[in-house]
């Protein structure tokens, strides 16, 4: 047999996905994590494979990892050491940023502090101009005294930001070589080489974030490797990227910046085949696990992308999949404030030591617990038998709340699913203005180990007439790498009109992305593969201040058709914004590539057709739903057969979810088994 395994770590479980190869066979495990021995949740979970499903570590042929080292890295302000190098007269860029604060409607706002104090950002002579042109050479001299001045401050390494070295990148070069030179024990990384894009911000936050997380990302993957390879693995391990792709670890060790949003990105991509599959084109993706709840949309199949999502108190300038992303999970604490006004997050349990009903030492309420003690949970086991379910301290836990908020546990328990419920409410709101779209052209996709438990309430509350809950939930983020596809982004700033003149500068910055991505998936990815290669533009009209992002065909500038290429842009800008002006000045400031391989896809086959519509349930279970007792009906979801029917409120308890339906819905098992619930006004 031969295995493909995807994993992705959470804040509570670690999750596996595999797949045999030749007969399309999933199976699906989770095991919680181990915050005080990384990478120990890694191996045990490979140990577990082989003793309950009989994967054999040398049967595995392809490991792809998500992991969140880095984005807990800056979360935790954990990461090296840096000192900056700028031009001089620019020591203030980050902290000047986009003299913007990060909520202007608060007034208790404040600017987060920076990963590089003051007091190690240096200036040295140099400049270029914005066409390239050396204006005064590199202060060799000066540079020299900042490295000895940088050694004195005990820095891990160093990162080097010139201005408009997205032109030409031959000054941030020579001062890479003089550093390696003089100080061969600093890690160096330019601004030109991690992500050459214009704005001098952008650049050079991008390029700290990506040597913030360095050393960190580049030990815990080496770690991986070995561990692996004593495993007896044969596949080198895959790393996702927030961009929905896949690299190999010795592109992550240098490009860690990529790999910050790994996780979130491939619950999108995971969660989109899975939507192709059922036939539906339109998703509202909402991944909850233990710490917090991720939103996407998914439209007409497409995931969509873009670029400043922040990561920590962050904007990250690559592209990635587009995730809103709250502290509110299963594990998020119920808490009083001062005013005995209810809250939900953004504070976790973790899995250590987890909700109060885990029976592993958690004192405080959760999200979980308030599931729990309302009935909801503790029908089967949880997690793969990873946890029991204490519900008698789930009960304990709430009621404590309850006396501080003067109201009934039941009352609390619910409140406390309505408050989180609520906080989902408003984000997917934000969410739904940014892109213009109808809700109830959606359906609602809840997975991870807590989003099929809220996933009907949310949908609800929003008017989202479908609720669509896959096969395996618990593992679409695992899945989303199982599947996803090598994936390179490129990008060379252009700056120019969208004129006949400004064609060989569109051609020249053409050739070198193709050549630059070319070599990035043949010769660093050694895929030998068919590759796809996707052009687009950062466009805007003359006098603006930013850009919009313009689908391209490579043969408009290779033929010359500027006119196809300004077209495509006035389309663009009158789809998102309802207007344009098609006798204005176009700008083309970037341009962009994307070279992808494809990763072979299951061929899933359709389950049997149950010789009877109506679905038996295993028993009578009592709830606390609506401000009421109820009885209602609990499914295995084991049991649950292509064409199987039935009505809420019910709960599908299952191995790494339960699912929980109000009343209201009709519930529908496709032929992929994936359960269809319809308002009942629209079944």
């Amino acid at each position: 047999m031969s295995w493909r395994i995807g994993v992705d770590i959470g804040g509570t479980f670690i999750d596996f996905c595999a797949l045999e190869t030749g007969s399309n066979r999933f199976e699906t495990i989770k095991v919680l994590t181990t915050p005080d021995e990384p990478g120990k949740e890694l191996l045990d979970g490979l140990a577990l494979l082989h003793e309950r499903h009989g994967i054999a570590p040398e049967e595995v042929v392809s490991f792809v990892h998500g992991t969140t080292v880095g984005i807990n890295t800056i979360i935790q302000r954990k990461g090296s050491r840096l000192a900056l190098i700028t031009t001089a007269g620019f020591e203030d860029v980050i902290e000047l940023a986009r003299l913007r604060m990060p909520d202007m409607y608060s007034l208790f706002c404040a600017r987060p502090e920076q990963l590089i104090p003051r007091d190690r950002i240096y200036g040295v002579r140099q400049r270029q101009f914005a066409s390239g042109e050396v204006a005064e050479p590199l202060d060799e001299g000066g540079l020299k005294a900042v490295i000895a001045a940088i050694r004195a401050k005990g820095v891990d390494g160093v990162i080097v930001s010139f201005l408009h070295a997205y032109r030409d990148g031959a000054h941030e070069a020579q001062a890479k070589a003089l550093i390696a030179d003089l100080a061969p024990e600093l890690f160096v990384f330019t601004t030109s080489e991690v992500w050459p894009v214009i704005r001098e911000y952008e650049r050079t936050t991008t390029a700290i974030l990506n040597g913030y997380v360095h050393p960190r990302v580049a030990g815990y993957l080496t770690a991986l490797e070995n561990a692996l390879a004593s495993r007896g693995v044969p596949a080198g391990p895959m790393l996702t990227k927030s961009n929905g792709g896949v690299m190999n670890p010795q592109t992550g060790k240098r490009a860690c910046v990529n790999m910050l949003l790994s996780g979130t990105a491939s619950g999108v991509i995971g969660a989109a085949w899975l939507a192709e599959q059922a036939g539906s084109g339109n998703i509202l993706t909402l991944d909850i696990g233990g710490t917090s709840a991720d939103l996407a949309l998914i439209i007409d199949g497409e995931p969509q992308f873009g670029t400043g999502e922040v990561v920590g108190d962050f904007p990250l300038f690559l592209p990635s999949v587009s995730v809103t992303s709250i502290g509110s999970g299963g594990g998020s604490i119920a808490w009083a404030d001062d005013f005995g006004v209810l809250k939900v997050g953004p504070e976790s349990a973790g899995s250590t030591p987890g909700p109060a009903c885990y029976g592993r030492g958690g004192t405080r309420a959760t999200v979980t617990d308030a599931m729990a003690a309302s009935g909801f949970l503790g029908h089967s086991p949880l997690a793969y038998n990873q946890i029991g379910m204490d519900r008698a301290r789930a009960d304990a836990v709430i009621g404590e709340l309850a006396a501080k908020i003067g109201q009934t546990p039941q009352a609390t328990a619910e409140a406390i699913i309505a408050v989180a419920v609520s906080e989902m409410f408003v984000e997917v709101n934000k969410l739904v203005a940014r892109y213009g779209v109808d809700l109830r052209d959606f359906a609602l996709m809840p997975f991870g180990g807590a989003g099929p438990m809220l996933g009907c309430f949310l949908a609800r509350e929003l008017g989202i007439p479908r609720v669509l809950v896959p096969r395996r939930p618990g593992v679409v983020s695992a899945l989303g790498g199982l599947i996803a596809d090598l994936k390179g982004d490129f990008i060379q700033t252009v700056f120019a009109a969208a004129v006949p003149e400004s064609l060989p500068v569109l051609r020249d910055a053409l050739a070198r992305l193709k050549r630059d991505g070319l070599s990035w998936i043949r010769d660093d990815q050694t895929f030998a593969g068919p590759v796809v290669e996707t052009l687009t533009a950062d466009m805007r009209y003359h006098g603006q201040s930013f850009e919009i992002e313009v689908p391209l065909s490579e043969a408009w500038l290779t033929e010359g058709d500027l006119a196809a290429v300004t077209e495509a842009f006035h389309r663009q800008h009158l789809a998102i914004y309802d207007f344009n002006d098609v006798e204005a000045e176009v700008q083309i400031v970037n341009l962009r590539l994307v070279v992808s391989g494809a990763t072979p896809r299951p061929n899933l086959a359709p389950a049997a057709q149950a010789p009877s519509a109506e679905a038996k349930p295993e028993r009578m279970i009592e709830v606390w739903l609506d401000g009421a007792r109820h009885e209602v009906a609990l499914y295995h979801r084991d049991a649950l057969r292509n064409g199987h029917r039935f009505a809420g409120p019910a709960v599908v308890a299952q191995q790494d979810t339960t699912v929980c339906i109000p009343e209201g819905f009709e519930a529908q098992v496709d032929a992929w088994l994936n359960l269809h619930l319809i308002l009942r006004s629209e079944a």
